[in-house]
């Protein structure tokens, strides 16, 4: 990428913080309180659509940050025009020309189409934030989806992680150190730069494979080392609809089973095998009939030592259990506390009540008539955010965003179950590993 472009990138990115700052950004907020007037309502929406079209043209981290947002959207109780706004940075990237997709791949894989495949669409069939995809069928008529990195991504995501850089400069005003920030921008680095090489997202595969690719709840794609490499991936086609269908045409119980899976699989993935499928926008997911799910995109993938999601682990458990002092201990050998002053024991005690509470009492509906979990964790976030003691280990970035989809997922699917007691379990084999 020309420096030119870089700055044109950065000017970009730099200009839409502009145009979302100030007034707009405010009303947003009190938008989201709960206490705007129309003309608030107004400019959340006209916000939301400018950060939909402006990073949605843009491909790299740029895109990935805006998915982030509308992860964020699902669990927010927004108005649904701004939900969807905000949704739509996940597939209106403008498409690449098919030549230069047979280009790209035919240069990676060293033959012509015509010798790769027994047919390829020219219409993709996904353009995501780093690359592209298209079905197509191999020589003995498997259907496959063949995925292509976008070219100059690795530098489109380099510019854009330098602009986004401008996010941690704002936290630190609000009293955040430098060393918390750094860190947790290193995480996203991290795992955006994994995002980008092929070769990392087939041993995952492999992995998810080995763990998943026999279970009637989900289905996890093999990929076909013969016509993948480090730009292009090749991949079973999986079966299914995505969300927003399967929601409005799935029978209840169909609904059900999948919500459920969705909550099984994050709570075995995290707790029990320590490696998660991090990437939890609905585009990710299809879904079958019978509520069977496939999982899509496995370039996102975050790994745990059994240290520290035993600690974590620690903390959802006592939290569940409603045991402050065994909490708080977990809060603090996790991280996340620096173990001395009250008020933020306070705060985090407030938080963990905030979320846990509710799951105490036995089965629970997502998305139902009492699931006011945003309403309770906004007020006591707002306050940890200003404590300096209470920290963001990085290990928790990708676990909470992954939550944050689940739950968004969730919600859609209005799916009830005793959360609960799936959580104590899985929470306590983690804490029962990192003893051993």
């Amino acid at each position: 990428m020309a420096v030119l472009d870089r700055l044109a990138r950065v000017a970009t990115l730099g200009g839409l913080a502009g145009r979302t700052g100030g007034r707009a950004v405010r009303s947003t907020l009190r938008g989201w309180m709960g206490d705007a007037r129309a003309d608030d309502a107004k400019a959340a929406l006209g916000a939301a659509r400018d950060v939909a079209r402006t990073l949605g043209r843009l491909r790299g981290g740029a895109t990935k940050f805006g998915q982030a947002l509308a992860i964020a959207a699902e669990h927010l109780d927004l108005p649904d025009d701004v939900r969807l706004a905000l949704a739509a940075a996940h597939d209106q990237g403008e498409p690449v020309p098919f030549p230069r997709i047979r280009a790209a791949i035919e240069r990676e894989l060293g033959a012509p189409l015509e010798v790769l495949f027994q047919a390829i669409s020219p219409d993709p069939i996904g353009v995501a934030s780093l690359a592209q995809a298209h079905a197509a069928r191999l020589p003995d008529g498997t259907p496959v989806v063949v995925k292509v990195l976008h070219d100059g991504v690795e530098e489109a995501v380099e510019a854009d992680l330098l602009a986004l850089r401008g996010l941690a400069l704002a936290a630190r005003a609000s009293g955040r150190s430098a060393a918390e920030m750094d860190a947790l921008i290193d995480e996203v680095r991290v795992r955006i730069r994994e995002e980008l090489d092929y070769l990392q997202e087939a041993a995952n595969l492999d992995q998810f494979h080995r763990l998943y690719g026999d279970d009637p709840r989900v289905r996890v794609p093999r990929y076909h080392p013969s016509h993948s490499g480090a730009r292009v991936l090749t991949l079973d086609h999986l079966p299914g609809v995505p969300l927003e269908r399967f929601a409005a045409d799935a029978t209840p119980e169909a609904r059900q089973r999948a919500g459920l899976t969705l909550a099984e699989l994050f709570f075995e993935q995290a707790f029990r095998h320590r490696v998660l499928h991090a990437d939890p926008h609905p585009g990710n997911y299809l879904f079958e009939p019978d509520g069977r799910v496939g999982l899509l995109d496995f370039g996102c993938v975050k790994r745990f030592d059994a240290f520290s999601i035993g600690a974590y682990a620690g903390i959802v458990h006592h939290a569940i259990r409603g045991d402050r002092a065994a909490t708080l201990a977990a809060c603090r050998d996790f991280g996340s506390w620096g173990g001395t002053d009250p008020a933020a024991a306070d705060c985090l005690w407030d938080f963990c009540e905030a979320v846990a509470g509710p799951w105490r009492v036995g089965p629970y509906e997502v998305g139902g008539p009492h699931d006011r979990l945003a309403d309770r964790v906004r007020p006591v976030g707002e306050r940890m955010w200003r404590i300096e003691e209470i920290r963001t280990p990085p290990d928790v970035v990708f676990l909470h965003r992954t939550i944050a989809g689940v739950y968004g997922m969730g919600r859609r699917l209005r799916t009830r179950g005793d959360f609960a007691a799936l959580a104590l379990q899985l929470t306590g084999e983690a804490m029962a590993a990192a003893r051993a």
